[in-house]
């Protein structure tokens, strides 16, 4: 059963590839989308790496590759309009602003992996723009 409270959102072209967009405003304060995927040990995602993987504590990591994973669509930006909360081994995304129809949806990823990933190739968000 469908929550009517979660924004509907909806994945398409942005200035970062693809990206998570607003159908409809979001208040700030509001749960947007669950990251998910297949909770693997911390070793075991550093065996695989890749992109998708979000770190829940320093045992266990959340692989997000699949295409069903809706929020792996959400990008960086130093100036975010969401952010991401580990409760209960769930990673949950909230807006910390309002958001507008149409608006992208974006966290920032954190200073480990800005460094590795999008440092060397040059942010993308509108504060680097």
């Amino acid at each position: 059963m469908k929550n009517k409270n979660i924004p509907k959102v909806l994945v398409k072209r942005s200035k970062s590839g693809l990206g998570l967009f607003a159908v409809e405003p979001i208040k700030k304060g509001q749960f947007i989308i669950e990251y998910v995927g297949e909770k693997v040990t911390t070793d075991e995602a550093n065996r695989r790496g890749g992109l998708y993987l979000f770190e829940l504590n320093s045992r266990w990591t959340m692989d997000g590759k699949s295409r069903k994973n809706v929020a792996r669509y959400i990008n960086h930006s130093c100036c975010a309009n969401a952010e991401s909360e580990i409760k209960g081994g769930k990673i949950l995304i909230s807006a910390i602003k309002n958001i507008k129809e149409g608006e992208e949806i974006t966290y920032d990823y954190g200073k480990e992996f800005f460094e590795e990933y999008i440092k060397p190739k040059g942010c993308r968000c509108t504060k680097h723009l």
